[in-house]
């Protein structure tokens, strides 16, 4: 009785929980704080697991408990005269609340309470709702008191509350279902898919698509901004014969070091040769990518994985530059060190299913002449009275498997084994807005 009793405390009363930070209080001039100069606080034990589940860890004075309407007496509708006639204790102003009228919580209670609040509640978060609790407690007593429950108002809240949190617990299980993934699906996807398992070691270099300008001196500047009209379009066509030279070189360059390379000369010395050729101030990229997966590189690069070990690339040409490759060699990622990606994946399309089999479960149609055009759904979720957001609920995380990796701008930098990312995944849609 007491624990329906809480949470229904803690649903009517949320609008209370956001109280108003204290103002600091103001140094005086010329005084250093003692807190600046104490060190940092140590970190006292944690005790809580040495607490009896049914010791009270929050009492709340002055509030007293719900108690079990009396039965009526057999044959009649009457209430019991004692219970008609004795008048509610009543605690005089400034006077201690009487002791016997207090609300306890013990360790059991406030667990299964945090617990079902947030699965993964954390010690400081459970110390936030033990400073939020009495109030709560407190303010929803009082309101029930003026009747506030019986309100219009008061059940359209609890009536939305109650789909928002109903919605926030399918979502879950919805996580829940999709991540029980059968290991028999898993090693299915592995075999299936085992070029996606596939791990090379190449050398990658990168040589500049055009030399670095040099920079112009202060005279040179100034002379070009007395520069006739005419004397300004001789220099920019002049300006633009030599960086397409440049871009040439650079692109014969890009030739001569590939055949080097295949060769058999260093890809590590080509690599600090093609940037002093171009000028570069920077320090030369990494050579060596030690595990690149067909994810890994852009969809233009990926005739690398095509070459056999010791074999050199053709120039690949893009927007960034030019690329020359070296298959070093290929392996396979077992199946135990991928299981954990492919379960993320699998994970990501069975919560995409279960969610569009949910979103395609109803329909809505909205009156435009009310709403205006386009409907409803495209702007942000308006805002109630009080502050409070009338957006549905945040869905559940989902994975999905590695994505291709994107073009690489100079200089490349090494890439690493993609991983299996955690979009946000599509939230079930509900007809009506629910208020955070």
């Amino acid at each position: 009785m007491r624990k329906s009793w809480l949470m229904c405390a803690l649903l009517g009363a949320v609008a209370w929980g956001q109280a108003a930070p204290s103002a600091p209080t103001p140094a005086m001039p010329g005084k250093i704080p003692a807190s600046a100069m104490a060190g940092p606080p140590a970190q006292a034990p944690d005790t809580a697991a040495s607490v009896a589940p049914n010791a009270p860890v929050i009492t709340v004075i002055g509030v007293c408990a719900p108690k079990p309407k009396p039965a009526d007496a057999k044959g009649t509708g009457a209430t019991p005269a004692t219970a008609a006639k004795t008048p509610a204790a009543k605690t005089p102003a400034g006077k201690t609340p009487a002791e016997d009228c207090k609300t306890v919580i013990t360790k059991a209670e406030f667990e299964t309470l945090a617990n079902n609040l947030a699965p993964n509640i954390t010690p400081q978060q459970k110390k936030q709702l033990a400073g939020l609790l009495p109030r709560w407690i407190a303010m929803s007593d009082e309101a029930t008191k003026k009747h506030l429950d019986r309100t219009p108002q008061f059940k359209d809240r609890l009536k939305v509350n109650r789909m928002q949190i109903l919605s926030q617990m399918l979502q879950q299980d919805v996580q829940k279902e999709a991540a029980e993934v059968p290991e028999e699906e898993i090693d299915k996807y592995y075999k299936e898919h085992a070029d996606s398992f596939e791990q090379f070691n190449v050398d990658r270099m990168f040589v500049p698509r055009t030399k670095q300008p040099a920079a112009e001196s202060k005279e040179d500047q100034e002379k070009d901004k007395n520069l006739s009209e005419d004397a300004k379009k001789a220099k920019e066509a002049e300006d633009k014969t030599k960086a397409e030279e440049a871009e040439q070189a650079m692109t014969k360059l890009a030739e001569s070091l590939r055949e080097r390379a295949a060769a058999g000369e260093d890809f590590v010395k080509l690599q600090k040769e093609a940037f002093e050729a171009a000028g570069m101030k920077i320090e030369s990229p990494t050579v060596n990518l030690p595990t690149v997966r067909r994810g890994g590189l852009n969809a233009g690069h990926a005739a690398v994985f095509d070459l056999k070990p010791g074999e050199v690339s053709q120039v690949i040409n893009d927007a960034g530059g030019h690329y020359i490759y070296k298959l070093n060699s290929k392996s396979e990622v077992p199946l135990d060190q991928a299981e954990k990606e492919i379960k993320s994946k699998l994970q990501g399309d069975r919560t995409r299913e279960l969610t569009e089999k949910l979103n395609g479960s109803f329909k809505v149609e909205t009156n435009d002449a009310y709403f205006g055009p386009g409907g409803v759904g495209p702007a942000g979720p308006p805002r109630r009275p009080g502050g409070m957001d009338m957006a549905p609920p945040r869905g559940p995380r989902s994975m999905q498997g590695p994505s291709a990796g994107q073009p690489q701008a100079p200089p490349p930098a090494q890439v690493p084994a993609p991983q299996a990312p955690a979009p946000q995944a599509p939230v079930p849609q509900t007809p009506t807005p629910q208020p955070n």
